[in-house]
């Protein structure tokens, strides 16, 4: 059997550790081709002598000397600069690109290799909600797929397979509510990094788990789930499900649901991703209803999580909106990480940035971008 050649962007975030951790438990069936990392030079070097991809890139060019005399010996290619992502995703050696970039910085080396015409395993959201018309549209021009990695889209798509022909109705996206689930507003005034850091069931990098406490990752995700299945908005609900065991379900025109079930493990994610459409046998923790004997749901409340509404929002306003709220998003979630902004001011901020940026209708590649320049000026003036 021929092995699929994956190039990993990020591989030393969550889901790149995670992905290199489903290669290595089925190594008869993928292999590592690229690997690369924003700044974390030590791990992509530890990294790459354990999983000997051809290329590496580090994004940080000041890192590329130490990274380079550390894999030379290996006879490991090493590039550096945001540049070198989007050309060494278009080598005629990868055959599929899992993107688990962080952030705004996933878009273009994601549009690249879609250009190459390479098929993508997506885990960065952020590349469909800030450009997902063109992403799209690019995609179904080259005849190429988009496997969600994300849990809940993944849930989704795995009760698509089969009924590609039948209308969906609705989709319901759970949400685990994140660790300040029940609480006003006049208690989240003054929640800490540490609390918020403290997912209490999914282990995350800090920005996406920022993102969860805020609920702004599940209005990202409704914007992403849009683009991913062609839905309106209407089309796309919300549930907070604690458990996070149901990841998420479809109903369809007849009124029959489909739901995806496991425990809250991203590696089963990515690796339907990755072998989609083979489910392949792994040493996985399984799921126990004994261990789960009540399931429960409840509504969002987007009154004291306002960051969910500003995404509905965005995504009602369409044109560069969403485009801008994920650049005020990343800004802020920052500030908040490096204490200068309080929790709730996070949403303050977002919807003032919404409210200033030039409004585009219909943005072209050059629109995005610009958008994206101005949302986080006009962002960090207000931080």
């Amino acid at each position: 059997m021929t092995k699929k050649r994956i190039a990993i962007l990020g591989s030393t975030g969550s889901i790149g550790t995670q992905a290199l951790g489903v290669v290595l438990e089925q190594k008869d069936r993928f292999e590592v081709e690229v690997l690369t990392a924003h700044r974390n030079a030590d791990l992509l070097i530890e990294q790459a002598i354990a999983h000997q991809p051809n290329v590496v890139v580090i994004g940080e060019e000041s890192l590329y000397e130490k990274v380079y005399g550390a894999l030379d010996a290996h006879h490991i290619k090493v590039y550096a600069g945001t540049e070198a992502l989007s050309q060494v995703v278009q080598m005629e050696t990868v055959d599929l690109v899992l993107t688990a970039l962080v952030g705004y910085a996933g878009l273009i080396p994601t549009l690249a290799a879609i250009d190459s015409g390479k098929n993508i395993a997506l885990a960065n959201k952020e590349t469909l909600v800030v450009a997902g018309q063109l992403v799209t549209q690019r995609a179904k021009a080259k005849g190429i797929n988009i496997y969600p990695v994300d849990s809940e889209h993944s849930a989704i798509f795995q009760c698509l397979v089969g009924e590609f022909h039948n209308p969906i109705e609705k989709i319901v996206l759970t949400a685990s509510g994140g660790p300040f689930r029940g609480m006003n507003r006049e208690a989240l005034l003054n929640v800490t990094k540490k609390a918020a850091l403290k997912h209490p069931n999914w282990d995350m990098g800090a920005k996406i788990t920022i993102d969860s406490a805020s609920m702004m990752n599940k209005g990202l995700e409704v914007i992403e789930a849009k683009w991913l299945f062609g839905l309106k908005q209407d089309q796309i609900e919300v549930i907070v499900h604690p458990q996070s065991i149901v990841h998420s379900l479809v109903q369809f025109q007849d009124g029959s649901m489909k739901a995806q079930l496991g425990l809250p493990d991203m590696k089963l994610p990515i690796q339907y991703a990755l072998a989609y459409p083979d489910r392949l046998p792994n040493s996985f923790e399984r799921f126990n209803f004994m261990d789960y004997p009540n399931l429960t749901f409840e509504q969002p409340d987007v009154k004291s999580f306002r960051n969910l509404q500003l995404a509905y929002d965005a995504l009602e306003k369409g044109g560069n909106a969403p485009c801008v709220l994920n650049a005020a998003n990343e800004m802020v979630v920052d500030a908040f990480l490096k204490d200068k902004v309080g929790f709730l001011e996070m949403s303050e901020i977002i919807a003032d940035t919404l409210q200033k940026c030039t409004f585009v209708k219909n943005p072209s590649l050059e629109d995005y971008i610009a958008s994206d320049t101005e949302a986080r000026r006009l962002t960090k003036d207000n931080i």
